[in-house]
């Protein structure tokens, strides 16, 4: 199961999976589970939610078929704390955060959607990254969104204070806004406290150049949590190249130490390429100086201006060694050392030793031990349709901001239909399907690659991922096509 001799703790672990899912994941639990979840008149929210709030003590009065509601959620949640070795009383401690409250009950969601399965699909995304606008005060060479002019038909004020709704109605957890660059949009301010105020938890993804202590602080004002600011290069030469505008360099690491000072948690991410490759763990000591939470590598995805340097992606070769330093660096930094790439918890399995085991995700660097390493198969790799999805500024949905397959549109389309029944995004979680050695490999659940480099390079989403050193002879035969094609005169 785990890609290495299973020991005592691997056995007792897969164990508690088989018992959880006999018990809870089984036909008749699931439709228990389904007639939870809707709507209630009297209370005026989602069942589940208000079971929720009843279980953790959060709320005391509540309608009849409510209070019996409880009961069946009570002990789906005692049946998962005893499967995994987590006390009761941790449990419900840790659910008087409203946002966890909001996760499990998405959890509970999936679980009676698509029943126990690794990976693990939730009842709805964790994550949304909605693409505000493509309006941008900088000309990134590797911009996935070839950003630059808004477009003509992005959602208007009114449309995305309702897509907000939606959103909130759906049980997303974390809304990010992304673009172009979000803050050269109007009325940021006012969608980031509309989303705030509707439960969820805020993040932007900004080059920082416009966050002044001002701005920074009418952030923080509007509810935004979490910002992550890219930075390309330890130096100005090198971000200055990446960004297209000369001086952005300095107006980046200003706006860092800005949201630093108002207490934001700040993630630098870097897309790592050949050209910057080199400098990414003097990149992590400045983020350390810098006194930022998290630094993450981004992979590096031909798509929007990207196709434009594809030679700049790493090799195989030189991606196992950046995930492999990544590891060891996380040992010694103070801030937490991620990547979007998902072979990197193929390597931290394969790097660990002893009890724990440091599991990366996207969201945070997990360390488990005992029964909680069942769980590393259920929240590992590529999260493309599965944990997240992508809003565009025009309303499009996508299963990722990196991977161009529309699914929809906000505009006419039910999204929790799209979220339960889309082909494509049941394609993308059956990590079975894959092809070559994405499909075959131990790791698959853990990992499963990268879907967006697979459909960048391959224009399949359930391709091998090239940049994996296990794909290393496809990554080559690539490589070998597109030089013949250049000496005969045809396309890259």
């Amino acid at each position: 199961m785990f890609g290495f001799a299973p020991g005592v703790k691997e056995m007792q672990s897969e164990k508690s999976v088989m018992f959880f899912n006999a018990v809870v994941g089984n036909a008749l639990s699931r439709r228990v589970l389904t007639s939870l979840n809707q709507q209630c008149k009297k209370c005026g929210e989602n069942r589940l939610e208000v079971a929720m709030e009843l279980y953790v003590g959060a709320r005391q009065e509540a309608c009849l078929k409510c209070k019996l509601a409880e009961k069946p959620l009570a002990a789906t949640i005692a049946l998962g704390a005893y499967a995994f070795g987590i006390s009761e009383a941790k449990v419900r401690s840790t659910l008087s955060n409203p946002l966890w409250r909001r996760g499990l009950i998405s959890v509970v969601k999936g679980i009676a959607a698509f029943g126990v399965r690794r990976p693990f699909v939730p009842g709805a995304p964790f994550l949304v990254v909605w693409d505000v606008t493509y309006g941008c005060n900088l000309r990134c060479k590797h911009c996935y969104a070839s950003a630059g002019k808004p477009l003509e038909n992005e959602l208007t004020p009114a449309e995305s204070l309702l897509l907000i709704d939606r959103l909130a109605a759906m049980g997303v957890i974390g809304l990010s806004f992304s673009g172009g660059e979000p803050l050269v949009r109007p009325d940021i301010l006012e969608l980031s406290k509309h989303a705030h105020d509707r439960g969820m938890y805020v993040s932007l993804a900004t080059n920082g150049t416009l966050i002044t202590p001002e701005k920074a602080k009418a952030l923080k004002a509007a509810g935004v949590e979490y910002l992550q600011i890219s930075v390309d290069g330890v130096d100005a030469a090198t971000h200055d190249s990446f960004r297209g505008i000369p001086g952005c360099f300095g107006r980046t690491i200003e706006g860092i130490r800005n949201a630093v000072s108002e207490n934001f948690f700040v993630n630098v991410s870097t897309a790592v390429t050949k050209k910057n490759y080199e400098q990414v763990p003097d990149i992590i000591d400045l983020c350390n100086e810098l006194g930022v939470n998290w630094f993450m590598a981004y992979n590096f995805i031909p798509t929007g201006r990207g196709r434009d340097m594809v030679d700049l992606d790493l090799t195989p070769e030189m991606r196992e060694g950046l995930l492999k330093m990544l590891y060891e660096k996380n040992k010694t930094s103070k801030c937490q050392v991620l990547t979007t790439a998902p072979q990197f918890a193929r390597v931290a399995l394969q790097q660990c030793s002893g009890s724990s085991i440091m599991v990366p995700t996207h969201f945070s660097n997990l360390t488990v031990e005992g029964k909680l390493l069942g769980l590393t198969e259920f929240i590992g790799g590529c999260g493309a349709g599965r944990f997240y999805m992508a809003v565009r500024a025009d309303g499009r949905i996508d299963p990722c901001v990196f991977l161009p397959q529309t699914v929809g549109n906000v505009r006419n389309d039910d999204l929790s239909a799209i979220w339960l029944h889309d082909p494509l995004f049941a394609k993308l979680r059956d990590k079975d399907l894959l092809e070559d050695n994405c499909g075959h490999c131990d790791y698959r659940y853990h990992c499963g690659g990268c879907r967006a480099r697979a459909y960048g390079y391959f224009n399949d989403p359930l391709a091998p991922d090239p940049g994996c050193i296990r794909n290393v002879d496809i990554f080559n035969e690539m490589v070998l096509r597109k030089n013949d094609r250049e000496k005969q005169g045809g396309a890259p």
